[in-house]
């Protein structure tokens, strides 16, 4: 069984060369976007189409940026992110369109064995992570491997999210819990309850 076939079923696994190699062209590319001027849009976006497996439309990415792979790693349209974006994306990290991340977030699709002995030649394992649509997520949010975070939630700064975060919620807090559902209350709270299509219609 090769290492990615391993990745793939939950096992342990360790690098290869040809994983460190893929890493170091991600990095490179990377680093040129790091050093691209603000104005330089165009550019920008090519280095990123280069660095990320699929990237949608009108997505922006503020630097700085780490990662180790990208091409494992698929951004749908209309999202943005904040500067010092983390993705530990050995294995597969999808996020959804018009997503809002706050800076300073850290998604990770792997971890380490607890037990010393499995991590002898430094053994990790990988799970999935998916970002649903239209999530927003708070400065400082640590997301760990396997979760699930459902369309339209709001992940609270400084949350470490351990476990699956349903759709329509807010969740905050270490561990990361629902704090409550999103309603049609929260259209009103930043009119100060004007009807919203009164508000947009003006």
């Amino acid at each position: 069984m090769t290492m990615e076939e391993r990745k793939a079923k939950g096992l342990l696994w360790t690098d290869t060369p040809e994983a460190m190699e893929a890493q170091a062209r991600a990095r490179g590319l990377v680093y040129d976007f790091y050093h691209t001027r603000p104005e330089e849009k165009e550019k920008r976006m090519e280095l990123l189409q280069q660095i990320f497996g699929s990237l949608g439309k009108d997505v922006w990415i503020e630097p700085p940026l780490t990662l180790a792979f990208g091409k494992t790693v698929s951004i749908g349209d209309n999202t943005y992110i904040n500067s010092n974006l983390t993705l530990v994306d050995d294995y597969t990290i999808k996020i959804g369109s018009g997503v809002l991340f706050a800076p300073n977030v850290t998604i990770s699709a792997t971890g380490h064995p607890v037990h010393h002995k499995l991590r002898t030649h430094g053994e990790m394992y990988s799970f999935p992570v998916t970002i649903g649509d239209n999530v927003w997520i708070g400065s400082g949010a640590v997301i760990l491997p396997g979760v699930t975070i459902g369309n339209n939630s709001v992940i609270g700064a400084g949350s470490i999210v351990t476990k699956d975060i349903p759709a329509d919620c807010i969740a905050v807090g270490n561990p990361c819990r629902v704090l409550r559902e999103i309603t049609d209350d929260d259209l009103i709270y930043y009119y100060k309850n004007r009807r919203v299509d009164e508000e947009t219609s003006e």
